[in-house]
């Protein structure tokens, strides 16, 4: 999977002060040191030079490469493979509302996908656990397994492998006692797949929960004599997912969310069709058909994506973004929101995940706790 161990990079370097011309060192799995000098935004990858940015970080993806983690077994460890190959060098496996059995066999296959060495693929993290403390009536493309709040099934699913982050539905009844729970447990909590109103939602957020799951899609809309969900992330909240594909969300409504939420971060939410041709895919126990660039339900409900790091990279730019702040949406911040501050900057210390891109933006090499992946195998 991987083709040798790193020593150093020479090229554009996006370090958390900006751009530096010159090289990076890399010791084992860390970066030892930066040298060069400081370039600006526009001068990166110029004459052919290689622009060497942070791993992304993709903390909502259930699939890719045709596998599911729902399916357990080898999925995950696959999924990531294949979401390397486009930079992403970490990622939470994230999980469909489904019966309890079917969560523990996908979360016994993530753990175990966990325990691969460097090299293997982007590194899981653990899981973002969607559902399915969620409500029915903004499933989207969740089967209809929801129920209530129940710690001991987190605990359960926690003891397989470390949930990182929750998506919950704040209406359900005990959420106003279990939250301050979960996020004393260390648990990341975010609203989501909710039909709750506007002060709901910010009563949640006065308990602890720290934002919200793929933002405008599967919660109450923004009007204004009831704000809703929407309304509660763009006035409140610090931090939210957003799936930049464009297809999910308007590129106006990225704009406005921009400008509100300081800690906005780009998610794939992708799925098995990610990376394949035109088809049928599951989607959890689900069937859902990738045609044109999107992933749907039969009734035409979107169904998660197909989208890769690199390409919600490239769509920030398009929309205005420079390559800097691009970065941090779909690296930093995220790695920031759930606590981890060895990854999503290209600093003296920290693990050397990083992805390396031509001008074009388009991926050239990617380096994972520093040893590179293959990209014809991944």
């Amino acid at each position: 999977m991987f083709s040798n161990t790193v020593c150093h990079l020479v090229g554009d370097i996006l370090t958390p002060g900006g751009f530096t011309r010159g090289q990076l060192d890399i010791n084992a799995q860390h970066i030892a040191a930066i040298t060069g000098e400081s370039i600006t935004d526009g001068e990166a990858g110029a004459n052919g030079r290689a622009i060497i940015l942070p791993g992304f970080i993709d903390l909502h993806v259930h699939g890719g490469g045709g596998h599911d983690v729902m399916q357990g077994g080898d999925a995950a460890s696959m999924m990531a493979r294949l979401h390397a190959r486009h930079g992403t060098t970490s990622l939470l496996a994230t999980t469909m509302t489904a019966p309890l059995a079917d969560l523990e066999h996908a979360c016994n296959g993530i753990g175990k996908a966990m325990r691969l060495p460097a090299g293997s693929g982007a590194r899981i993290l653990g899981v973002h656990l969607e559902g399915p403390f969620i409500s029915p009536e903004k499933l989207g493309a969740q089967p209809d397994f929801h129920r209530p709040l129940d710690v001991a099934e987190i605990l359960n699913l926690h003891d397989r492998a470390a949930i990182r982050l929750i998506t919950l539905a704040p209406e359900l009844v005990g959420v106003s006692s279990v939250l301050p729970q979960l996020i004393a447990a260390g648990f990341c909590v975010q609203l989501g797949h909710t039909a709750a109103s506007y002060e709901t939602c910010v009563e949640a957020m006065a308990l602890g929960a720290q934002g919200f799951t793929h933002l405008f899609n599967a919660m109450s809309g923004l009007h204004h004599r009831a704000p809703g969900a929407v309304g509660a992330a763009l006035a409140h909240a610090d931090y939210a997912e957003i799936i930049p594909d464009l297809l999910h969300v308007h590129a106006g409504a990225i704009r406005t969310a921009l400008r509100a939420i300081p800690g906005l971060y780009c998610v794939t939410d992708g799925t098995s069709a990610t990376g394949m041709p035109d088809g049928d895919y599951l989607l959890g126990r689900q069937s859902v058909h990738k045609c044109l660039g999107g992933v749907r339900l039969a009734d035409g409900t979107l169904a998660g994506s197909t989208l890769t790091m690199d390409q919600a990279l490239r769509n920030l730019v398009s929309l205005g973004l420079s390559l800097s702040e691009s970065s941090r949406r779909t690296s930093t911040i995220a790695a920031k929101h759930i606590g981890l501050y060895d990854r999503g900057e290209l600093s003296v210390g920290n693990i050397a995940d990083m992805a390396i891109l031509d001008a074009q933006l388009k991926i050239c090499r990617v380096i994972t706790e520093g040893a590179e992946i293959d990209l014809k195998d991944a």
